[in-house]
C-alpha cells in the first residue's frame, strides 16, 4: 500500500506508547474518510514508538450524532483491515463528547457512555465561552463514577491567561489532555502558550494527537522536538498506563 509518508527516525528517550485521542473511523465525523487514510496514520503512530490507540469519534448532538453501536461497528471494520494488512497494533474506541444537553441528558438517564479504560470520559466544551452548566457537569459526571478528561484545554478562549480557572477546574477532579501540535503552535500562538503554562505548573496528565488526518500525525515528529514535549513527557502522564 502506497505511504504518505517518509520513514521517521527513532525517537531517542521517554516516548509514549498510547495515544487516547483521535479521529479514526472512517465517515463518522470531521477525521478521516477511508480505511486507508487509518491504516497509513497507523502505521505512522507504529513508527513513532507507539504500540496502542484509542480512537475517539465525536459525539455532538447537533452534529454527529453517533452511538456506541455505530462506534463499535466501525471499530470491528478497522481492526478487520489491521489484520488483513498485517498491521500489529492494539486499537479500540471511545468517544469525545461535546458538553451540551444531550451529553447531560445521557447521565442523568444513566446511559452507558463509551469510555477509555478506567472510566476515563472524554469531553469536550465551547471553544469561546464558558460553558454555564461546566460545574454541573463535573459533579455530576463525577457522583456517576467517571474519571474526566478535558479534552486540549490549551484551546479554550475562555482558559487564555486564565490561570486561576484552570486550577480551578484541577481542584475539581478535572484531568488535561493537551494536544501535541499545540505545542508546535499549530492552532494559534495563544493555544501554545497556554500549553507551555499548563506543562510548566505540571497540570498536564495526557497528551494526545487529536489526529483528523494524516497532517496531524506528521506534527508529532514536530512536536517531539519541542522542549515543552520533552519537559511535558517527563511529568507522570497517564498515556502508558493503559497498555
Amino acid at each position: 500500500m502506497f505511504s504518505w509518508f517518509k520513514r521517521i527516525e527513532s525517537v531517542s528517550g521517554p516516548t509514549l506508547k498510547v495515544d487516547i485521542h483521535s479521529h479514526l473511523l472512517p465517515g463518522l465525523d470531521d477525521g478521516v474518510k477511508t480505511f486507508d487514510e487509518s491504516l497509513n496514520i497507523i502505521r505512522h503512530f507504529k513508527e513513532l514508538g507507539y504500540s496502542a490507540l484509542v480512537t475517539t469519534p465525536h459525539i455532538m448532538e447537533d452534529l454527529y450524532r453517533n452511538t456506541p453501536s455505530t462506534i463499535n461497528k466501525k471499530l470491528t471494520e478497522l481492526k478487520s483491515q489491521l489484520l488483513i494488512n498485517n498491521i500489529d497494533f492494539k486499537v479500540e474506541a471511545a468517544a469525545e463528547y461535546y458538553l451540551d444537553e444531550a451529553l447531560m441528558k445521557y447521565l442523568h438517564t444513566n446511559e452507558r457512555l463509551l469510555t477509555i479504560k478506567g472510566n476515563y470520559l472524554l469531553f469536550e466544551t465551547n471553544f469561546v465561552n464558558e460553558p454555564f452548566n461546566l460545574n454541573e457537569f463535573i459533579f455530576l459526571a463525577l457522583t456517576k463514577g467517571y474519571k474526566l478528561i478535558l479534552a486540549h484545554p490549551e484551546r479554550y478562549l475562555y482558559l487564555y491567561n486564565n490561570i486561576k480557572k484552570a486550577e480551578d477546574l484541577i481542584n475539581r477532579g478535572v484531568l488535561f489532555q493537551v494536544n501535541m501540535s499545540s505545542l508546535t503552535g499549530y492552532y494559534s500562538k495563544e493555544a501554545q502558550s497556554t500549553a507551555y503554562k499548563l506543562i510548566d505548573r505540571g497540570w498536564v496528565h495526557w497528551l494526545g494527537s487529536d489526529c483528523h488526518h494524516i497532517k496531524h500525525a506528521e506534527l508529532i515528529r514536530t512536536a517531539q522536538k519541542n522542549k515543552y514535549f520533552q519537559k511535558a513527557i517527563n511529568l507522570p502522564l497517564l498515556n502508558n498506563s493503559l497498555q
